[in-house]
């Protein structure tokens, strides 16, 4: 699926790959955030055949141009979790909404471990 937009120049048509990647690398440079993780078996096997894997741990549903967002991390240890996941959630929505000029909708942070 993907997201469209028209302004005076034409449409703008952006993929859920590109918002992935997008919402990836933003959650990346995030303090706390240890690593991104594939949500289960399969995607860990798709992981192993892609070139780019800036989308790992993201999974990002359009409806409209609305955008949803889940995402799948290990944070570090000692650090509170909640302030953690709260700076996350600000900064992949205020990342992908610049970058792409669409609204989004709802942010997921799945915690699926913590490591040193």
């Amino acid at each position: 699926m993907a997201v469209h937009t028209k302004n005076a120049y034409g449409q703008i048509s952006i993929t859920d790959e590109v918002i992935a990647s997008i919402a990836g690398y933003a959650a990346r440079d995030c303090y706390g955030i240890v690593e991104m993780v594939p949500r289960n078996l399969t995607d860990s096997i798709a992981v192993l055949f892609q070139r780019d894997s800036q989308s790992k741990g993201v999974r990002v549903v359009t409806s409209g141009n609305r955008i949803y967002i889940d995402l799948y991390v290990i944070i570090k240890f000692k650090v509170s979790i909640k302030a953690v996941c709260d700076s996350l959630k600000e900064a992949v929505k205020y990342h992908v909404e610049k970058f792409t000029g669409m609204i989004v909708d709802t942010v997921n942070v799945n915690v699926i471990g913590v490591k040193l």
